[in-house]
């Protein structure tokens, strides 16, 4: 009997974090005792790894064999580890030589038949085997080709663990076992050139694009038409925010290769529950804002959403980031998302629908728009939107307007290079005072307007931020006074 070990990886949010994975056998009766896993994940481990031996022509051994897997501080969510725990007890048993698992890190849930099945997070946990020193890694074949592409990992395509037993004994890659990632459905080409008119709406559109600023659109126009397209004129993602991305969606299960450069859209329906929304501590799985992270989040009939979404959606709003507690530990999920907030002018939507003239009272209006009261200081942008009902001139394409948004992105760039800051809507207020101001003119006009009650003390900040927008969009050093008008044009959803 003998000794053996390995490496494996599990999540914790969105970082991977290496196993160490030890087994041990001696003499005694054929047993399997697993150690440092979750308890309720025991028995299923236990029972998986035994079918999945047995057919693969292994026979169980006359032994007792112990597998531990450390830390124990680590908790391991879901069935990553499976191939892990398989590979050291054959080692330990003298199936499979135990030299050979140096340097390797294993990933895969095992079915009963020996099959290793895909599993959430493998584009972290590789990230995390490389930054540990970790050389190879053995994934389901499944994500051979996107792994593949992480530099300094050998990658190993497996679709059954007699296909690793091979590679252990003698080095033979089953060159089959490589599957193409599929391609996600991709959406219908949309483009901005299909709004007519709406040219407020456009315009607003087109400034949170250039800054990263949050948008409410109010009205009875095609407010969902308008959110589609913003992905489209967002500049594409460079290469870390790119990886972001990917690997949020790795562990939400959601992998494709039409993932790419392009920023994400994400509308959940006003139904979701909160752990669709925010993520899951318990099933360590990210929720709708961060799979928006680096991307647009639209909200349709914000209002319909519970006001337990709509207030929590404010801390992330503000640190891009979300932070989950429960079951005894905390986890952060990446959440710097564009939000996209439209609502009606009642509950009712008869107008809408162009049915009857509405009957809503105004308490219930002002009910309806005040379960926004907590998001609403947030939304730096605000246009109302019409409805298409006669022939209009088509507008800019999409084109035109991301040709606009990427020079305004790039000029901001620039002025942001030494700085933790990738947009406008990023800069603290303080440094919007010392290290980035305005003309004196165009501070003063928005101070007169917190002075006459139009604006907060609180929202000026977000005022100026949005006057450098529209600096970078006509290409000025800084904002001057018809900038921080426009801001406030904006603001007001003028």
């Amino acid at each position: 009997m003998g000794h053996a070990f390995t490496h494996s990886a599990a999540m914790i949010g969105v970082t991977g974090h290496i196993l160490d994975i030890e087994a041990d056998a001696e003499a005694g009766p054929p047993e399997l005792h697993l150690i440092g896993l979750p308890e309720r994940s025991v028995w299923p481990a236990r029972d998986r790894i035994r079918a999945a031996i047995l057919n693969s022509g292994i026979p169980w051994p006359e032994a007792r064999v112990t597998v531990s897997v450390c830390p124990g501080s680590v908790p391991v969510y879901d069935s990553a580890a499976d191939l892990a725990l398989a590979v050291a007890f054959l080692a330990a048993t003298g199936h499979i030589p135990s030299g050979r698992l140096a340097g390797t890190v294993f990933l895969g849930e095992l079915g009963l038949n020996g099959g290793i099945r895909p599993v959430r997070g493998v584009l972290p946990a590789i990230r995390a085997a490389a930054a540990a020193g970790l050389t190879t890694v053995v994934v389901p074949g499944f994500f051979a080709e996107i792994t593949a592409q992480i530099p300094g990992m050998v990658v190993i395509p497996a679709t059954c663990l007699a296909d690793v037993i091979a590679w252990l004994r003698d080095g033979t890659v089953n060159e089959d076992a490589i599957q193409p990632t599929p391609v996600g459905v991709t959406p219908p080409a949309v483009d901005l050139a299909d709004i007519p008119g709406n040219h407020a709406a456009r315009r607003a559109l087109e400034v949170c694009a250039a800054g990263g600023h949050h948008l409410l659109l109010q009205g009875d126009g095609p407010a969902t038409m308008l959110a589609e397209r913003l992905p489209g004129i967002l500049p594409p993602l460079d290469g870390d925010a790119s990886r972001e991305v990917a690997d949020i969606h790795s562990l939400a299960g959601r992998l494709d290769r039409s993932a790419g450069s392009v920023p994400p859209l994400c509308a959940p329906h006003h139904t979701s529950t909160s752990a669709a929304i925010f993520g899951s501590v318990a099933a360590n799985r990210p929720g709708a804002i961060s799979l928006a992270h680096h991307g647009v989040l639209h909200l349709s009939d914000a209002p319909e959403f519970p006001s337990t979404v709509l207030d929590g959606l404010c801390r992330p709003m503000d640190s891009g980031e979300i932070l989950l507690a429960g079951m005894g530990r905390s986890v952060r999920y990446p959440a710097r998302f564009l939000l996209v907030l439209d609502v009606r002018d009642c509950p009712c939507a008869t107008s809408r629908g162009g049915g009857e003239p509405c009957e809503c009272s105004p308490g219930v209006r002002r009910r309806y728009l005040g379960r926004l009261a907590a998001v609403l200081p947030r939304i730096e942008v605000r246009a109302w939107t019409e409805p298409i009902t006669r022939p209009v001139e088509p507008g800019e394409p999409t084109s035109v307007v991301a040709a606009r948004v990427r020079e305004a992105r790039e000029r901001a760039a620039v002025r942001l290079a030494e700085t933790p800051w990738r947009t406008n809507a990023e800069i603290p207020a303080l440094e919007l005072r010392t290290r980035f101001p305005a003309e004196p003119e165009a501070v003063t006009l928005l101070r007169s307007a917190v002075h006459v009650g139009v604006l907060t003390d609180a929202a000026m900040p977000r005022l100026l931020r949005v006057a450098w927008t529209i600096a970078d969009l006509r290409g000025a050093v800084r904002p001057a006074v018809e900038d921080a008008a426009g801001a406030l044009d904006l603001w007001e959803g003028r």
